[in-house]
């Protein structure tokens, strides 16, 4: 979109406010771990010393708040220390001419690659630089570096000690992780009563496995009831296609008309196949009805299991629901359907079973781990994985490079550029540069207009109470404490309300030490101001446009599913020799690509680049109807994963040959959209159609009927294939080059 246009869509999503809250009472936690550090160190050591334990325990307290599902006391620790650390190399760069301004630069590059850690690591590194800016400001000696520093650390220590002696629904994360994961099974089982093809959300059980990477200590602490349960989630995923899908399997090859003879017809024998389609129909139809019941029925017990994983309540299954899976007349499923509403009533009993075995058998001591636990590394492990993940950002020139470069760029500039106007509190520009700058476009322009506006916000109230009420030391960090707890409680609101909280926290605590609160107000205003400008100029200087990348994107998600249909195939054709980790590790990377798609796709769509400028061959229009036949695809292999033969089952010939070539084919295809080339799979449907003609080389009547008597495996590799191919074509058509 033009530049005006993407300027006023970011503008307008800094202005929307969120009607979510934190938990009050978790806010209420955070901000009394504040109170217990900042009044008794205000009391012994005064409003400087207490400027540092106030600000490393707020920020610490913000990393608790972040979405991770590493224990809470860990997050609070990694803060503090990271506090504390810039916090002491500042104050010893600070009497050093130019030192600081090299150790600010050096650390803010070194922020900017903690991106690569994720989204948590990048927001809390940023926090350390703008740490950094404000408390070396205070008038102190050298010698007493290592006091403020080991206060900003104290802050982190309170936060996770009252985290671990005031406990509020521990695991939740993780239990709020695993039910999303159940109850989008059972919206996708909704979804699939209506229409067969309705696509899964994989996210949720992304999120849901993530989850389930643990710490020792985690590994140690973790609820009895949640081992196991991804697990059953991840099996029960292709179970409700397989049902959905009754006709899946069951080929039935078309017969060659007879000749027409000049004999009238029977009309017994019209009436009695009148009779027969009829019923089959019939038939037909009652499997389908069948098949939406039992979809509803498990629905209502994914409902239920979601609300006892995320509650710890006992399993509340709806009367109906347990009824509509076994019924007790004739069973109308057929085939691979009916199997696999046996193994999804079978999978719901285990995981309810799960659950109740919690409550006979409660948690009286440490659970040990076991063999296929995800492995998270610990606090202390986690520093050489740091440095080995930035190092290669570095090697590879990824787009985390380009922020930390970035990142470094902004903040020393802005530093720079308020120290030549003489203000007292320019630290604050490139503070506000440090905290706007993001990776993608949408956010940092968002989060600029949302500073300058949560900034003007809060000074003007916090700087009206300052000089109308003139508080005095105790009453400001009491005032401080207040819009602490407001911003920890509105943190899910949007930004520019977090930012006038924050805006106000400031005013408040740094007028302890500070002179007048009017001018220290408009002061601040000003630099944030400066800070933003030169955050939002620097990027559109050097950006990071997603648009670019889309075509990567899209290759790597049509690479990644031809792996996984092949891999499927694979299990067909040597059914003994499979190894189920092949399938998920192809399984668990189309769903990385398919997310990296979709977060690209998104990004893009409010940056004000287009698409055909960057990739004169690809619109908008055809991602949009590439990501259709994908997720297509996408559904064609989970629907063949469902019906994996056992190791005993007979081999299908062909089928891994079939899933080589498949997987050529789909690179092909993306070195196509790469290059700008055209897709095409005609090769791939010579080869299908060469290898039908080898298995089933019929050419009369009587041999057709013959070789009705192939294995299941045989129609369901047949079946999944040609919808595979259907999938190609509708890809194929979609990236097809303009003329």
């Amino acid at each position: 979109m033009p530049w005006l246009d993407a300027l006023r869509h970011t503008s307008r999503a800094a202005l929307e406010v969120e009607r979510q809250f934190n938990e009050p009472k978790r806010a209420a936690r955070g901000a009394f771990a504040v109170a217990l550090v900042l009044f008794p160190v205000l009391a012994i050591g005064g409003p400087r010393p207490a400027t540092s334990a106030a600000t490393g325990a707020f920020i610490a307290g913000i990393a608790t708040f972040q979405r991770s599902f590493r224990p809470r006391p860990s997050l609070a620790l990694a803060a503090g220390i990271g506090l504390g650390v810039s916090t002491f190399l500042g104050y010893l760069a600070v009497g050093v001419t130019g030192l600081f301004l090299l150790v600010l630069a050096v650390w803010s590059f070194a922020a900017g690659l903690a991106w690569s850690m994720g989204p948590t690591a990048g927001v809390l590194a940023a926090n350390t630089v703008t740490v950094m800016l404000v408390v070396v400001q205070l008038p102190v000696s050298v010698g007493t570096a290592v006091g403020h520093a080991l206060l900003c650390a104290l802050g982190g220590a309170v936060q996770a000690l009252v985290i671990i002696v005031l406990p509020l629904r521990s695991w939740g994360t993780h239990r709020d992780a695993l039910a999303d994961a159940f109850a989008e099974l059972a919206h996708f089982a909704r979804r699939l009563r209506h229409d067969p093809r309705a696509a899964l959300d994989p996210e949720p059980l992304m999120e849901a496995r993530h989850a389930e990477a643990l710490t020792p200590w985690q590994e140690r602490r973790r609820p009895p009831e949640l081992p196991g349960l991804r697990a059953i989630a991840e099996r029960i995923r292709p179970a409700l296609v397989a049902i959905a899908e009754v006709e899946f399997g069951r080929v039935i090859e078309p017969l060659e008309p007879l000749e027409p003879t000049d004999e009238p017809e029977d009309p017994e024998l019209a009436e009695v196949e009148a009779r027969l389609s009829a019923a089959a129909e019939a038939e037909n139809e009652a499997e389908y009805d069948r098949s939406r019941e039992v979809l509803a029925g498990a629905a209502q017990m994914l409902d239920a299991l979601a609300r006892a994983v995320r509650t710890g309540d006992p399993v509340a299954y709806p009367r109906s629901a347990p009824a509509t899976l076994a019924p007790s007349g004739r069973q109308a499923l057929r085939g691979p359907a009916l199997r696999a509403a046996r193994l999804l009533t079978t999978l719901l009993g285990r995981a309810a079973e799960e659950l109740e075995r919690s409550r006979e058998t409660p948690l009286t001591g440490p659970v040990a781990g076991h063999d296929g636990v995800l492995r998270r590394p610990g606090l202390a492990r986690m520093v050489p994985v740091a440095i080995r993940t930035g190092w290669r950002q570095i090697q590879l020139g990824t787009p985390v490079l380009h922020h930390a470069m970035r990142l470094s760029g902004v903040v020393t500039v802005s530093y720079l550029l308020a120290k030549l106007t003489g203000l007292h509190h320019s630290y604050w520009a490139a503070m506000t540069a440090a905290m706007v700058i993001r990776p993608d476009f949408r956010q940092t322009y968002s989060r600029g207009v949302a500073r300058v506006l949560g900034t003007l916000t809060g000074v003007v109230v916090a700087t009206a109470v300052v000089e109308l009420a003139h508080p005095d030391d105790w009453v400001s960090c009491a005032l401080a404490v207040l819009f602490m707890s407001f911003a920890y409680l509105l943190l899910p609101t949007g930004y520019a309300v977090i930012t006038t909280c924050i805006s106000g926290y400031a005013v408040f605590l740094l007028s302890l030490v500070s002179g007048s609160a009017l001018a220290n107000g408009w002061q601040r205003v000003v630099m944030t101001l400066l800070g933003g400008a030169v955050a939002l100029v620097a990027y559109a200087l050097f950006p990071t446009w997603e648009t670019v990348r889309l075509p990567e994107r899209t290759a790597e998600w049509i690479a990644a599913l031809g792996r996984y249909a092949a891999a499927v195939l694979a299990g067909y054709g040597d059914p003994a020799g499979r190894d189920p980790r092949i399938v998920r590790a192809a399984l668990l990377a189309t769903r990385e690509a398919r997310a990296e798609f979709l977060q690209a796709r998104e990004r893009a769509a409010a940056e004000p680049v287009a698409l055909a400028d960057r990739h004169p061959q690809l619109t908008r229009k055809q991602l949009g109807r590439a990501r259709e036949a994908l997720s297509y695809l996408s559904r064609v292999g989970l629907l063949m994963e469902a019906h994996l033969p056992g190791a005993a089952a007979e081999p299908v010939p062909g089928a891994g040959e079939f899933g080589a070539l498949l997987t050529e084919a789909t690179a092909a295809a993306g070195a196509a959209v790469l290059t700008g080339g055209s897709v095409d799979f005609t090769p791939l449907r010579a080869a299908y159609q060469e290898w039908e003609d080898a298995e089933m080389p019929a050419t009369d009547l009587e041999l057709e009927y013959s070789h009705r008597g192939t294995s299941e495996q045989h129609d369901v590799v047949r079946s999944g294939c040609r919808l595979l191919l259907a999938a190609l074509g509708e890809l194929e058509r979609a990236l097809r080059p303009r003329s």
